[in-house]
C-alpha cells in the first residue's frame, strides 16, 4: 500500500517482494519531483529503496527494477559464498552479549586482500551489511579481535563515527584495551591507528 506523502516527500510504495536465498527483499518505489534524468537506489538491509524521476514510464520502471535487482542478487549471492559460518557465529554472540542483539548484517568473512585496514562493513549499495575482517588479524588476541568485529557490527546502526558511534560501541568492554593494542601496532608499522579501522 502506498506510503501518503507527507508535505513535500513523494509518494513510497512497496512495489516487488523478491525471493533471496534464505532472505526476502523488499523493493519500495518513489517517484521524485527532485530528479531530472537519472535513477537512484540503495539497499538498507532487506530494502531497495528506488527513486525515479517523476516522468519515467512504467515499463522503463519494470526494466530498471529487473537490472537492480538482478544485480544486488548476483552481489548477495557471491557474498554468501563466501559467509564464514565460525566468524557469523562469534559475531552473533557478541552482537547478543553487547548489543542486546539488535544488530543485523548481511555476511561477515575473512578477507586477504585487506593488507592496510582490520575490518570493513559496507552500508547501501548492493554489498550493504556485509562485514569483512582482515586475515591479519587472526591470531591477535580474542580481545582485540572480538573488538574489531563490534566495531564493523556498530558500523551497522552508525555508518560514520560519530560521538552516538563511540558511546554504543563502548558497551564492548575492552574497548580501550583493544585501542592501545592496535595504536602500538600502528606506531610499530608506522601507520595511523584511526586509518587502521
Amino acid at each position: 500500500m502506498p506510503r501518503k506523502p507527507d508535505g513535500d516527500h513523494p509518494l513510497t510504495e512497496v512495489v516487488r517482494r523478491v525471493p533471496d536465498g534464505p532472505y526476502q527483499l523488499t523493493v519500495t518505489l518513489t517517484r521524485d519531483r527532485r530528479l531530472r534524468t537519472s535513477a537512484r537506489w540503495t539497499l538498507r538491509g532487506d530494502t531497495i529503496v528506488v527513486r525515479v524521476p517523476a516522468s519515467v514510464r512504467r515499463d522503463q520502471i519494470d526494466r530498471l527494477l529487473d537490472d537492480i535487482i538482478a544485480q544486488v542478487l548476483k552481489q548477495r549471492a557471491r557474498a554468501r559464498r563466501q559467509h564464514d559460518d565460525d566468524l557469523d557465529t562469534r559475531a552473533q554472540a557478541i552482537n547478543k552479549r553487547y548489543f542486546d542483539g539488535e544488530l543485523c548484517w548481511h555476511t561477515i568473512r575473512w578477507v586477504s586482500n585487506m593488507t592496510h585496514r582490520l575490518g570493513s562493513c559496507t552500508s547501501g549499495g548492493a554489498t550493504d551489511g556485509d562485514i569483512r575482517i582482515s586475515e591479519r588479524i587472526r591470531t591477535w588476541p580474542d580481545y582485540v579481535i572480538d573488538y574489531v568485529i563490534a566495531h564493523e557490527l556498530v558500523h551497522r546502526k552508525y555508518p560514520h563515527h560519530g560521538s552516538d558511534f563511540w558511546a554504543y560501541l563502548a558497551r564492548y568492554p575492552h574497548t580501550e584495551r583493544a585501542r592501545g593494542f592496535i595504536e602500538g601496532v600502528a606506531y610499530g608499522e608506522g601507520a595511523d591507528p584511526d586509518s587502521l579501522i
